[in-house]
């Protein structure tokens, strides 16, 4: 299995199979709009803009689990992330990413890349993951990683 295996329903309510990104660089987020690295938008929006046209996409996914820092509606995380950082990258409906009901793509991630000393819960908002053309998870990255932080890591895989 790759991430390319699994289905998400976009903010606007319509499935996505991930398959059609398949061939590209992701760099998968799971995102909050009260957090405190919430700026993060501005740093994954500049990403997605700089490399969308050599291939790279910018995947994010909010979430409630971390403080309820992710609390409002999906219209209401649209409005916000476009009028206060002025995303335009992909956006899904609020998932788990931890715990029973965590989304299977995030099951999947945690699996493939593992957090500090090995462990596979996601510890907080704006951790990110970052997956190959070939849908293989390359490395994960803890929120305090700042999204120009990755940008050779980026890089290398278009090479």
């Amino acid at each position: 299995m790759n991430v390319f295996d699994f289905d998400a329903v976009a903010l606007d309510g319509t499935p996505t199979d991930l398959s059609r990104y398949r061939g590209k660089v992701l760099l998968i987020v799971n995102t909050a709009s009260a957090c405190g690295f919430t700026p993060q938008y501005k740093g994954l929006e500049s990403v997605y803009r700089q490399f969308q046209q050599r291939g790279v996409e910018v995947l994010g996914f909010p979430c409630n689990q971390f403080g309820k820092q992710e609390s409002g509606s999906e219209a209401e995380i649209g409005a916000f992330c476009e009028k206060n950082y002025g995303v335009t990258f992909p956006l899904f409906a609020k998932v788990e990413v931890n715990g029973p009901n965590a989304h299977p793509l995030f099951r999947h991630l945690k699996r493939e890349a593992r957090g500090v000393l090995g462990t596979q819960a996601i510890k907080w908002n704006f951790t990110k993951f970052l997956v190959a053309p070939d849908g293989r998870v390359v490395k994960r990255y803890g929120p305090a990683t700042k999204p120009e932080q990755i940008l050779g890591d980026i890089e290398a895989l278009l090479k």
